[in-house]
């Protein structure tokens, strides 16, 4: 028995999840991610190639492959943060810069490094982290976002006293503390315990399921339904290696046929 909706139907995602209009807005596809021919070089030394993906609301993307091959690189070009040496990254129809207001305000980016200012207590660390985004905060939600990753008590102790474990928590409760579209998360797990990596699970299929999109890397299982894999390395990298080889050769042609 097929039951009335009570929001519109946007469509079925990869994952055979219905993704509907959120309460007072109606999400369109061009809130989708997508990359193509994208290629890095760093130095000489090519990493990637002819990498093509999309993702749309209620859809997570598993960047997947060794270390040194890339992954962090990528995370950083879909982020705006770097360029590709080639391709291109578009949110919906327009092509992702740093300059680019819509894009900033949908994003957030956690990097595998724990940014968290030691002398700034974990409720001033989020609420520097929302400004510099560019966004407000409710009042009470770095205060809420923080005892969701089990640190009530500690909201105004300084960062310097923390765990490891602790920092990492103080960072990824940034994402429940403002909305973003599309969070891309750069091995999110690490220095988690099996309590703190539920949490993020469960927060990230929330977000999921509420028209959210996720892009991450991690060597760890990672605790979310099925989603779609981009697997660097291998292929990609022979791709990159034949891409540079080409790059050179074309090169010295035009430099023999000018002598």
């Amino acid at each position: 028995m097929l039951l009335p909706l009570s929001r519109p139907l946007i469509y079925v995602n990869c994952a055979h999840v219905a993704v509907l209009a959120r309460d007072g807005e109606l999400p369109t596809i061009k809130f989708m991610l997508s990359g193509s021919n994208l290629a890095c070089v760093r130095g000489e030394r090519p990493l990637f190639s002819g990498i093509d993906f999309t993702v749309a609301p209620g859809e997570w993307l598993h960047v997947r492959g060794a270390n040194g091959v890339g992954k962090t690189s990528l995370l950083r070009i879909l982020a705006g943060l770097s360029q590709p040496d080639h391709g291109e990254v578009r949110w919906g129809d327009t092509p992702v810069s740093p300059g680019l207001p819509a894009f900033r305000r949908e994003l957030l980016y956690l990097g595998h490094q724990p940014a968290v200012k030691e002398d700034l207590s974990a409720r001033e660390n989020l609420e520097l982290a929302c400004a510099l985004d560019g966004c407000g905060m409710a009042a009470g939600a770095a205060a809420s976002a923080l005892r969701r990753f089990g640190l009530g008590g500690r909201e105004d102790l300084p960062v310097r006293f923390l765990s490891a474990g602790q920092k990492r928590r103080v960072l990824l409760a940034r994402l429940a503390a403002r909305r973003a579209r599309l969070w891309i998360l750069d091995e999110p797990f690490t220095a988690l315990d099996t309590r703190a990596v539920e949490m993020l699970g469960a927060l990230a299929g929330e977000h999921l399921a509420a028209g959210g999109m996720v892009v991450l890397t991690s060597h760890q299982a990672t605790p979310l339904a099925e989603g779609k894999v981009l697997q660097l390395g291998g292929a990609a990298a022979a791709r990159a290696q034949t891409a540079v080889r080409d790059v050179i050769d074309d090169g010295a042609t035009a430099a023999w046929g000018r002598t």
